[in-house]
């Protein structure tokens, strides 16, 4: 259902059958764990996170990683503000 590294792929899955007897698939909530953080970095003007997590970890669809390291609901929100830092947790784990 999801690809390989996704945040979700980890996350495990249940299902219920609707009155109509259709078995309906999905993922549970996904809780984020806390995330020790390796680095900081001073967000620029006009950054983007998955910008941020291609040089971090030259793969930008791991942008989800700074964003649950930092707590952020909405991942554009950590780079609103130049010249705020982020935590940068590492690549794995």
């Amino acid at each position: 259902m999801f690809f390989k590294g996704s945040r979700y792929e980890t996350v495990a899955e249940h299902q219920i059958v609707d009155e109509r007897g259709r078995v309906l698939r999905y993922k549970r909530v996904r809780f984020v764990a806390e995330r020790p953080a390796d680095l900081g970095y001073q967000v620029q003007q006009g950054d983007r996170l998955d910008l941020v997590a291609h040089r971090a970890y030259r793969d930008p669809e791991r942008f989800w990683r700074i964003a649950d390291a930092n707590r952020a609901l909405w991942p554009p929100d950590l780079v609103a503000e130049p010249g705020r830092t982020i935590l940068i947790p590492p690549a794995e784990g």
